[in-house]
């Protein structure tokens, strides 16, 4: 009886809740034209820092190899101002895409290879939302491969592995080649499930192209039951990176949101980028208790070879309409020489605000005006957005359980939290 009443427990919450189971930056005006080939940070980001751990197995159905470019320099560096474009590499038309895909992209008959995705992730555009990935399984077993007329030569695949506690994972995996080697990309889709509610959608994707760029990207989607709080959460993924082929250059960022049942929130995003002899890192954040607490933070560095080294950061915390506001603009040059300017406001929620400030060059403020209090006490898209975006994930069936037969739901310890930069 009580095992049962625990079977069913995430369906009956999520049905609850409608768900059906079945003021500082840093111009850096000298370094902007070269920089021109990554796309821009945005002016401020507001967001905690948890890192996103995967639940269950990453990379589809088998454990996959994380894909990270080497990072030459020291953990100090920051999040500038670039000129945006449009991606992070030239990516030439396919070179292997057949004349019946360049006509007709959509039609795919049986032996008629995917369509080529050899194009690189784009730089600071979040996590997509499972529409904008074109997920659709095959519902049986395949294994075929082929050539096209220019030479180039493809695969899909598809199958379904099976495990204990009712896990299944179904996928998709597909890929092409050029002729001459240059050019190759793999995608791979899943979705899993198990008897304990557990839901997962995913994408892993991979490849180069001819002016010897590289890329890797990998997308998920989990609902799970909270072991601590007994509520559905939905939680949503993304790692993307990207090397160029002709240039020392490259970047990678993570990025992570969580949502449950009741309004706790939680995003954030972890940046690396590398141009030739410059560096820059961005780490920002954002928390929301569901009951009116908001936390937000950005931290940016950056840094060259030659020892020049700049930042911004700063946090704020509210509720209930008092809170406050920090933050530090720094420089070190070559020499070492140091400067920095820091300031902070404190609001009282009676339309008061202190206000104070300090630099090393001396400069100094400290006084209260009458000023409104504006903050965000809730994030712009929370539980029911993500619940209406989510409809493919919440949509998996999982394995028909046999009668008598009841998932084990003890919760094994909690994975260890991944490095916050590319090793």
């Amino acid at each position: 009886m009580a095992a049962s009443s625990a079977v069913s427990l995430l369906d009956i919450r999520l049905r609850r809740f409608g768900v059906g189971i079945s003021n500082h930056e840093l111009h850096l005006r000298k370094w902007r034209r070269r920089l021109l080939w990554f796309d821009g940070y945005p002016a401020r980001r507001l967001s905690c820092s948890a890192v996103l751990a995967p639940i269950r197995r990453s990379g589809g159905c088998e454990k996959s190899e994380e894909r990270r470019f080497d990072q030459k320099t020291s953990a100090h560096g920051a999040g500038i101002k670039t000129s945006s474009s449009a991606m992070p590499f030239a990516s030439p038309k396919s070179r292997f895409v057949s004349k019946q895909e360049k006509f007709y992209p959509r039609c795919t008959p049986r032996l008629t290879g995917p369509q080529s995705r050899d194009t690189p992730p784009k730089r600071d555009t979040g996590i997509a939302n499972e529409k904008d990935w074109g997920i659709d399984l095959l519902n049986e077993n395949v294994n075929e491969s082929g050539s096209n007329e220019d030479g180039s030569t493809w695969f899909r695949e598809s199958g379904q592995d099976l495990g204990e506690n009712g896990y299944r994972c179904r996928w998709t995996r597909m890929g092409g080649r050029s002729n001459d080697g240059s050019s190759e990309w793999t995608e791979t889709w899943w979705e899993k499930s198990d008897w304990t509610g557990y839901k997962e959608l995913g994408v892993e994707k991979s490849g180069k192209n001819a002016e010897g760029d590289s890329w890797w990207e990998t997308w998920q989607e989990v609902l799970h039951q909270d072991e601590w709080s007994n509520l559905a959460r939905i939680e949503r993924s993304a790692q993307k990176q990207a090397k160029s082929g002709t240039e020392n250059a490259g970047w990678y960022e993570k990025w992570w949101e969580k949502y449950d049942a009741k309004g706790w929130t939680e995003k954030g995003a972890h940046k690396y980028g590398r141009l030739n002899e410059q560096s820059w890192w961005e780490k920002w954040g954002e928390h929301y208790d569901g009951r009116g607490s908001v936390l937000k933070w950005t931290d940016k560095w950056a840094e060259t070879e030659l020892g020049t080294k700049w930042g911004d950061k700063w946090e704020e915390k509210f509720f209930g309409g008092i809170g406050s506001r920090q933050g530090e603009t720094w420089h070190v040059s070559p020499n070492s020489d140091r400067w920095s300017r820091t300031w902070g406001e404190e609001h009282f929620g009676n339309g008061k605000v202190h206000k104070y400030g300090k630099s090393t060059t001396g400069e100094s403020w400290d006084i209260v005006v009458d000023e409104e209090t504006y903050y965000e006490a809730e994030p712009h898209y929370g539980w029911a957005d993500v619940v209406g975006d989510s409809t493919q994930l919440l949509s998996i069936q999982p394995r028909d359980r046999p009668p008598g037969v009841y998932p084990n739901l003890e919760f094994g310890p909690s994975p260890p939290p991944e490095p916050d930069q590319p090793q």
